[in-house]
Order: C-alpha cells, then structure tokens, then sequence
C-alpha cells in the first residue's frame, strides 16, 4: 500500500539541544514560518500620518476625516438647522434632536435615550458600576467623559476660555453655559408657566415648584427640599456650622 507524501512544511521538525540541562526540544517548521510571516505582514501595514500633529492611522479614510479637526472643515450639514459636523455619524445622531426618536430603552426604569452610549452610561445607575478610576486618588466615575473632567483638578488646567471675559473653565459645558451671561440667552423654558432659564438644571429645579416634589431629604429630621443646595443650608442647623465670618459668624453668606 501506497502511504500518502506529507508536506515537508508540515512534517519537517527542527531538533534543539540544551547543553545545560540535556534536554532536547522540537519546534515545528510550519509554526516558524506562519509566525514570521505575521510578523512580517504587521511590519508592512502601512500607518497614515497626520502631518500636522503626529497622530497615526491604519487606514487612509481616518486619516482624510481627522485632518477636518486642523481645517475646520465640516461637510456634513443638518437640513433643518444648519449645523454641520466633521462627520457624517455625527450628523445622524444629531438629526434625532429634530425627530425626538429615543430608540435606546432601559429595561430597568423604562428611560428612553436618543443614543447606545448614553443608554450604556444610564446602566451604571442601576448597577452602581464605575469602570473610569483616576490613577492619581483613586476617585472612580461611571463615565470616560466625568473622569476627563476631574483630571483637571489634578492638573489644574482649564483649558476652555471665555473671550468676552477672559474666565476660564475646566468643561466645555461650563463656558457654553457661561456665555449665556453675556448674550443674555435663556434656552430653557418651563411649558407650564413660560419662566425661561440659562441652565437646564434651573428649569429642573423650578418644575418642582409646579409638581411640589421634594427629593432631597435631611436624614437628621425629615425634612424635604426642592433642591439639593437648599438642604445643604439647612443642613449647617443640625451641624452648628458657621463658615462665613464678619465680627461675627453666620450660617449663611446672605445674613453676612
């Protein structure tokens, strides 16, 4: 009977003699040569180089979207406001303002979000899980984008600067709501009583004025507020804290 030939690739063995221990051992060609060849096909991959900052790519369409960061220049456009963006991903996502579709639901509490990420970042809420830990204290963040922001408390950088004013701002959400100052803009508009506010968190916390809710309870007697800055005030009673001073000491900077 005839036996079938074997690849010599497959079957050839390369012999290795440790003179230390007298131990032989055996390396399979096929194996040598497949691992050179990736490493050698991972040499050759070619990277695409932002000439301006250095930054490198493994494909030439990254490149070309990234260079828009150093022109500026913003392709895509919304048909409906006119805003553009760099990418056209980022114009889709956009474009659910307009629609007010929230595809995205979470299963525990029934929250609906315009966006995956922002649902995956909703989760941690009900899980208690915060993946971003600072390397310097230890803090930790449900967030990439929170622990980013508390870096600079670290570093002390504030990177965001209002030209009108000169004040500077670790967030760029900070300065957007800062210059709002300025213009005098009041974007966010109570439907119930037409009241307008320059921060979306005031229009939250002046709705309770309308539903009477007081989430914000004092664990020493009960009582409730409506927004959790006038608990802490309240809380300096229980604490006997007096931390603005004339000739005399007050509970509140109001009364100095």
């Amino acid at each position: 009977m005839t036996l079938k030939e074997e690849s010599p690739e497959l079957s050839v063995q390369h012999e290795k003699y440790d003179f230390m221990s007298g131990e032989k051992s055996f390396s399979c060609l096929h194996t040598e040569k497949s691992s050179r060849r990736r490493a050698q096909k991972t040499a050759n991959r070619r990277h695409f180089t932002c000439q301006q900052c250095g930054k490198s790519f493994s494909r030439k369409e990254h490149l070309e979207v990234h260079t828009r960061v150093h022109t500026g220049e913003k392709p895509f456009t919304c048909q409906q406001c006119g805003k553009s963006f760099i990418k056209k991903q980022n114009l889709k996502k956009h474009t659910k303002i307009h629609t007010g579709e929230k595809p995205y639901t979470c299963s525990q509490c029934g929250k609906s979000f315009k966006h995956k990420q922002h649902l995956d970042d909703h989760k941690r809420i009900h899980t208690g899980e915060k993946p971003f830990t600072c390397q310097q204290c230890g803090k930790s963040f449900t967030k990439k984008g929170n622990l980013k922001d508390h870096m600079s408390v670290h570093t002390g950088e504030k990177p965001f600067t209002c030209s009108q004013c000169g004040n500077s701002f670790t967030k760029k959400g900070t300065l957007k709501t800062h210059t709002r100052i300025h213009t005098g803009k009041k974007p966010f508009t109570c439907s119930q009583c037409g009241k307008s506010f320059n921060h979306n968190q005031h229009l939250k916390d002046h709705i309770r004025v309308h539903t009477g809710e007081k989430p914000f309870t004092c664990q020493q007697c009960g009582k409730d507020f409506t927004q959790k800055g006038n608990l802490r005030k309240h809380m300096k009673i229980h604490t006997g804290e007096k931390p603005f001073t004339c000739d005399k000491s007050f509970e509140y900077k109001v009364a100095l």
